[in-house]
């Protein structure tokens, strides 16, 4: 070894203590983006007063008083219900398409432009339609839900059909095996990791969907309590149940991750 090599300073070590930054760079762009926050609502700085009713401190105020009174929680759970819902439908439509796609060359040149040309249209442009054939309530936001999580579904089931190794149909093929024994035993451990990935992307995609789609008549819902504190001019409210869907969005994704992680890494 050179004596040049055997000089290179450690980087990761200042001062006698290591940089973890798998904490710390996290940490600092919320600290970060907080404070960005506070100079936007501070009327110390010019911020005007109906700036102010959403700053840090008076959305703090609204949190706490929404957790004394347990009132955003069924909203939660209704909204969470849908998702579910959504997410359960499209899977049951986007697998199948997926499989169809990917195992027929046939039937994958008679859809593609149709499927895509539909992927390419926004969820929400549906809202009058779906309200006008599935009528108010939880209906016209199931159909929304689930039009917009089943093409990533769709497409990743697809292609994880497609990259599987030829050899091994083959294989299952000179042993006689059947569709079905082919389908259970090959195709679906193979595509579990690019499902799971389609179901990442199809949850964030109902995430935001969801809000807009919940202000179609409903009830109760995270989109309705919005309008709730909107009409009421609770803004405080409004800022902390914006802030609350944006963490639950993040829980839910970080679920989709853990579970892809820990399919990958199955022994």
């Amino acid at each position: 070894m050179s004596e040049s090599a055997e000089i290179q300073p450690d980087w990761s070590i200042t001062s006698g203590w290591r940089i973890d930054a798998g904490w710390l760079l996290p940490a600092s762009g919320l600290l970060l983006s907080l404070a960005l926050w506070w100079l936007a609502t501070a009327p110390e700085l010019g911020a005007s007063a109906l700036a102010a009713r959403f700053s840090p401190a008076a959305t703090w105020e609204a949190t706490l008083a929404l957790a004394a009174t347990h009132e955003l929680w069924p909203h939660t759970l209704d909204s969470l219900r849908r998702v579910v819902v959504g997410l359960v439908l499209a899977l049951a439509v986007g697998v199948p398409i997926g499989l169809l796609v990917g195992v027929s060359r046939t039937f994958e040149r008679s859809t593609t432009a149709t499927f895509q040309f539909l992927r390419m249209i926004s969820p929400l442009s549906w809202m009058p339609l779906a309200v006008m054939a599935l009528g108010i309530g939880d209906a016209p936001v199931y159909f929304l839900l689930a039009f917009a999580a089943v093409w990533p579904i769709a497409l990743n089931v697809a292609a994880g059909v497609q990259a599987i190794d030829p050899r091994w149909l083959r294989l299952a093929r000179s042993l006689a095996a059947r569709r079905l024994e082919v389908l259970v035993g090959i195709i679906i451990p193979a595509i579990v990791s690019h499902l799971l990935t389609g179901v990442r992307l199809a949850i964030g995609l109902i995430w935001v969907v969801l809000v807009p789609a919940e202000m179609l008549g409903v009830q109760a819902g995270l989109g309705y309590f919005i309008l709730d504190t909107r009409d009421r001019m609770a803004y405080g409210e409004l800022m902390a149940v914006i802030l609350f869907i944006g963490l639950l969005g993040y829980l839910l994704d970080l679920a989709a991750r853990l579970a892809h992680r820990a399919w990958d890494r199955r022994d």
